[in-house]
């Protein structure tokens, strides 16, 4: 007998039909004597939808009370998901984020988890029960609810199945594991049977939306093996895992893309020490995420600084630089919209050399402007036109043979 942690994200849940079928794969694995405690994400379309609703009465909605909304999503899921298991006679009890003790910081609709408490899930499991636990959400210490941001019920399952000393972590989605790139993008993109922790997070964090990448370093830090594979068949996954050393021998294992990018460019910024802090602790204390940074040589005393947010938080971005930027005696600030970031991911690029210029040569090869570029160890990244992003997709792909049949990934 394993305890085990299942997720199912929202497509999975997506109808009744689809949560009855959750319910029946739940029982297979009841019926085999496991304890299972399962996370569930709302139905599909459920979060945009609640977001609109709030936007169509205020644009910029308080953010505590929006995480009140939202949590409501989950909710609804826990409760017909339990429904569908007592119909077939699995014993199940649901949880809120709350109850099932995930306690939380104040920031509000990214909240980050401080310490989960899991005995009152531990006591149900014992007594036999299935505990179905609302993903996404928690509570912070003056017992508000908070949500943890987009694919947050990924990291409730990775953090309930750390603390739960699950034996394994099953992140059910509509897709069958991990990929070389978005099969709907290229079809004759591959699964990928294992990445290393690092190479998942890279992945995450640069625009696959298999996995949220806070959960990834969750796995990562307290060691948690999980497996992404689909809940609309049975077929095996991937396996994120530690890294071993035959996986450095695959150069690039995936190609990702973002199209969820935005780039703020200060310009005439005074050249001298501390300006920039100064824009950049603003944009920390407001819990703006900031992921590229180009600064440009100096002329004639002033320099350019552009840095890349996500779209979201453009508004936010803005709201805070522009105060800060006439204050330092900044020239100008612009947003632009209508960019993608694509990289290239692979833990064998620490070894490997000429992979950049391969990236470049096959985006010159079809036209395609590259705006901004960053690096790390595993992975290289640019910025270009959104317009432009499918095709680069395919070029770069394409450019290190990862849809090869004889490829091994």
């Amino acid at each position: 007998m394993a305890l085990i942690v299942q997720k199912y994200g929202g497509t999975s849940v997506g109808n009744l039909e689809r949560i009855a079928n959750v319910a029946r794969r739940i029982k297979r694995w009841h019926d085999q004597g496991h304890q299972l405690c399962v996370v569930v994400s709302a139905m599909s379309g459920t979060t945009d939808q609640l977001i609109s609703m709030a936007r169509q009465l205020c644009p910029h909605p308080n953010e505590r009370e929006l995480d009140t909304l939202l949590a409501t999503g989950e909710q609804v899921t826990i409760a017909l998901l339990t429904i569908a298991l007592h119909s077939i006679g699995v014993p199940a009890e649901s949880f809120t984020g709350a109850r099932a003790g995930i306690l939380t910081d104040g920031t509000y609709t990214k909240a980050r988890i401080r310490n989960i408490s899991p005995d009152k899930v531990l006591a149900t499991l014992a007594q036999g029960k299935v505990v179905i636990v609302a993903g996404f959400q928690g509570q912070n210490d003056e017992g508000y609810v908070t949500t943890l941001g987009r694919g947050g019920s990924d990291l409730s399952a990775i953090a309930m199945a750390a603390v739960l000393k699950a034996d394994i972590c099953q992140i059910y989605t509509d897709v069958d594991g991990v990929y070389t790139t978005d099969p709907r993008i290229v079809p004759e993109a591959r699964k990928i049977r294992e990445l290393c922790y690092d190479e998942m997070l890279e992945m995450a964090s640069l625009g696959s939306k298999v996995m949220q990448s806070r959960s990834v370093e969750f796995a990562k830090k307290f060691g948690v093996i999980f497996e992404v594979r689909s809940s609309l068949n049975d077929s095996e996954g991937t396996v994120v895992k530690e890294e071993t050393p035959d996986m450095e021998s695959v150069v690039v294992r995936g190609v990702s893309l973002d199209r969820n990018q935005a780039k703020i460019t200060v310009g005439g910024v005074p050249d001298k020490p501390g300006f920039a802090a100064r824009i950049f602790t603003a944009l920390a204390a407001a819990s703006v995420n900031i992921d590229m940074i180009v600064q440009n040589v100096s002329e004639q005393g002033v320099t350019d600084i552009s840095f890349t947010v996500s779209r979201e938080e453009l508004h936010k971005a803005q709201q805070v630089i522009e105060p800060i930027a006439r204050e330092i005696g900044c020239k100008s600030t612009n947003a632009r919209e209508g960019l993608a970031k694509v990289s290239v991911v692979g833990i064998g690029m620490r070894s490997h050399s000429g992979v950049a210029a391969n990236m470049f040569e096959a985006l010159a090869e079809k036209g395609i402007n590259i705006e901004m570029i960053s690096t790390s160890e595993i992975k290289i990244s640019v910025i270009i036109s959104e317009t432009y992003a499918e095709e680069a997709v395919r070029a770069v792909h394409n450019k290190f043979g990862l849809g090869a049949t004889d490829r091994r990934c």
